[in-house]
């Protein structure tokens, strides 16, 4: 053996993580079979109940210990390597989240959507996989829906079928059951990057160009309003967090979600969550009510990680009063799209204004419309910027700064493309050069060949 090969055991990450990456499926029946003779014997033996005191690394080895012991008293047909599977496999039984332990052991997974029994199906690099990996039944699903959801105080059975939770690393939850489920209970889980994407990393992927990036860096500088839109999966979030970074480390700020994903690298921030109604329907606190509550501590600026409903009328009051550089996302396909959301939003929130009035709140208080786009290749892609002009009639005036112009697809079914300025110089430039942010007129030049082709 090489001197510098590992010879000490594997941990149960690092094993879950191996399984992953090779793609392993489940265990035989055999091997089933025995893992569940195995997991009855050790509920005789041990008090599962007491683990819960432990630290998760004492309470996994103790576990390890008492299988190990069970074990060796019977005659087994299996290799070391599956003995150890089996084992590992009831620790994520009886203290972690079952079979889900394997794939969210995996970093290049995104998203895990379990439907009843059937194999589990996972996100990769933007494409759908199906896993050989499944629950035995609906009740070892529940369990583990249970187990997810009590951990952050919510709670799911037939008078509150559907769920929003999160994971211990800040992984986004949703849980649907019957009667709502027909087929067997639905678990979606969004996973929480671990490493924080920066600007640079959004550049090589070909998410968006480095003029993009330069102009957007000066206008979050400089304290325009900015809307990220987008269709679900598109990234939305992440792009948040990019402009989120180009805050100034010398302001508070105040991030406002339904399930708290922002990883913002300020110093000072303050984070806020909504809370949904207890068992007796009371006790909700949405996110309307933590947009006016933000506006009483004293924010630089408000970043709300996606408005829904009501907040928009909140959130347009608190860029129009002086809480300006705000950043914030909304559900749509197109910016204009975004704009008429927004305007229906309004409208939710009880408050009937004339559509010319409403309007022209949503021109004074958004400056910056960013579109981001999921593309057949899996890449998440920016693809407009936009600046709200102003307003003629009843309608909202918008002129494009930056698109990404599709060229078509190469022969791995890639999306070929690139960024290019369309040459309208946005009317906010004056405002970045007073500011000392002034990006050079060049950058909104559309100089053809000039530009980065992305693949």
């Amino acid at each position: 053996m090489n001197l510098h090969e590992r010879t000490t055991p594997q941990t149960d990450g690092e094993l879950r993580a191996s399984w992953a990456s090779r793609g392993a499926g489940r265990l035989s029946q055999e091997e089933q079979e025995y893992k569940q003779q195995l997991f009855r014997k050790l509920v005789k033996v041990m008090d599962l109940t007491l683990l819960s005191s432990l630290a998760e690394r004492e309470a996994r080895q103790q576990v390890q210990q008492v299988c190990e012991s069970l074990m060796s008293k019977d005659t087994l047909p299996f290799n070391a390597g599956t003995r150890q599977r089996i084992v590992t496999e009831l620790q994520d039984e009886v203290l972690g989240l079952g079979p889900l332990e394997t794939l969210l052991a995996d970093k290049t997974i995104s998203d895990i959507l379990v439907n009843g029994t059937t194999p589990i199906y996972v996100e990769r690099r933007g494409k759908l996989e199906q896993t050989a990996l499944r629950f035995d039944s609906d009740a070892h699903l529940m369990s583990i829906i249970d187990r997810i959801v009590s951990g952050v105080g919510r709670r799911i059975d037939e008078s509150s079928p559907m769920v929003d939770a999160r994971l211990k690393d800040g992984s986004r939850v949703n849980a649907v059951i019957a009667p709502l489920a027909i087929d067997g209970p639905m678990l979606s889980i969004r996973r929480f990057a671990v490493e924080t994407l920066g600007v640079d990393s959004l550049i090589d992927y070909g998410s968006l160009s480095p003029e993009i990036a330069q102009l957007m860096e000066k206008v979050v500088k400089a304290r325009l309003n900015v809307l990220v839109s987008g269709g679900t999966g598109a990234g939305k979030t992440t792009l948040l967090n990019v402009l989120s970074s180009f805050i100034p480390h010398n302001e508070r700020i105040v991030t406002i979600e339904d399930s708290a994903e922002l990883q913002l690298q300020q110093p000072h921030v303050g984070r806020l969550e909504t809370r949904p109604p207890n068992i007796e329907g009371k006790g909700e606190i949405s996110q309307r009510d933590l947009v006016r509550n933000s506006l009483r501590m004293r924010p630089d600026r408000i970043v709300v990680g996606e408005v829904r409903g009501g907040e928009a009328f909140d959130m347009l009051q608190a860029m129009n009063t002086g809480h300006d550089g705000s950043l914030t996302t909304v559900h749509a396909n197109t910016p204009r799209d975004a704009l008429t959301r927004i305007e229906n939003m309004v409208a939710m929130s009880g408050y009937q204004l004339p559509p010319q009035a409403l309007r022209s709140q949503i021109v004074s208080a958004i400056d910056v419309v960013v579109q981001i786009e999921r593309q057949e290749d899996g890449v998440r892609r920016l693809v407009s910027v936009q600046e709200v002009n102003g307003q003629e009639g009843d309608v909202i005036t918008m002129s494009e700064i930056f698109r990404f112009e599709r060229e078509g697809l190469d022969a791995e079914g890639k999306v070929v493309g690139r960024y290019l300025a369309t040459g309208v110089v946005p009317g906010f430039h004056d405002l970045l050069k007073r500011r000392g942010l002034d990006p050079g007129l060049e950058i909104f030049q559309n100089t053809g060949g000039g530009q980065r082709p992305w693949i």
